[in-house]
């Protein structure tokens, strides 16, 4: 599956490659673009109300065989963190994205071990339930964040505590960060995915989000190995491409490549 419900760290992305300040609309014309070249090699993809659902919803641009899923998630950020705080998006009305073809709801929680867990379970409990009620799969994504004062922190530790506060609520979908960022020996990362399908109840996928793209497609293939379905993820397909002046046959040389290789990574994996 395909995200492209990433806000100001693609606008980061951007910037990174011009001195002019960027617009919102280059965000949602990328999303478009991303959406029409990528959607026909995904079984899903992921996009946010902010930048790109009224867009790509206009336009068309999903492939018929390839699900929508709507990012709920409203975000604030900080002098440090492009997401500082998270809520469910009250624009994000589930009976009318259903009505426009989404199949699914994504929310991130985030996770610090300096806060007490009820905020994030409530939280969480709240958005299945809304699923629930509407018909549409529900897909948690806890990442493993830093204190408040931005001390000190094991960011491996709270990919797990995560999962285990988080994992059993009852989400259609866990998405999960891949552990050690798929830096560690495949001993490590193959050890940390079977420590997060003990913990989680369902299936559950791996995000790109930390990990290098040229590391991901092992992530990917040691991660199914140790209990993942799949991914879902956005960096490690298109972040290459961004700012390109060729944006469109970027995405199609490019990032096509890329995603239907992941495809075929998962797709072998978990048919062994």
């Amino acid at each position: 599956m395909l995200a492209v419900d990433q806000r100001e760290a693609l606008r980061a992305m951007f910037a990174a490659h011009q001195s002019a300040p960027v617009t919102d609309q280059q965000l949602t014309d990328f999303k478009v673009a991303a959406t029409r070249t990528l959607s026909p090699y995904a079984s899903a993809v992921l996009v946010d109300k902010q930048f790109g659902w009224d867009a790509v919803v206009a336009a068309g641009v999903t492939d018929p065989g390839c699900a929508l899923i709507a990012a709920a998630d409203a975000f604030t950020g900080s002098a440090t963190e492009f997401v500082a705080d998270v809520a469910i998006d009250p624009t994000v009305d589930p009976a009318t994205v259903r009505a426009q073809g989404a199949k699914a709801l994504k929310l991130l929680v985030l996770w610090r071990p300096d806060e007490a867990p009820d905020g994030r379970i409530a939280l969480a409990t709240d958005f299945i339930a809304r699923c629930r009620e509407h018909g549409l799969v529900s897909i948690i994504e806890p990442v493993s964040r830093g204190p408040r004062d931005g001390g000190a922190y094991d960011h491996e530790a709270g990919i797990h505590a995560a999962a285990r506060e988080l994992g059993s609520l009852g989400a259609d979908l866990y998405k999960a960060e891949v552990p050690t960022h798929g830096k560690g020996t495949e001993a490590e990362i193959l050890a940390g995915c079977e420590r997060l399908t003990e913990a989680i109840t369902g299936p559950w996928v791996v995000l790109s989000s930390g990990v290098p793209a040229d590391l991901f497609g092992q992530a990917v293939r040691t991660a199914c190995r140790g209990g993942a379905s799949g991914f879902l993820a956005g960096r490690a397909v298109w972040a290459s491409v961004v700012g390109s002046p060729t944006l469109e046959a970027d995405l199609a040389a490019v990032s096509v490549d890329r995603l239907r290789r992941l495809a075929d990574i998962v797709d072998d994996a978990v048919t062994r």
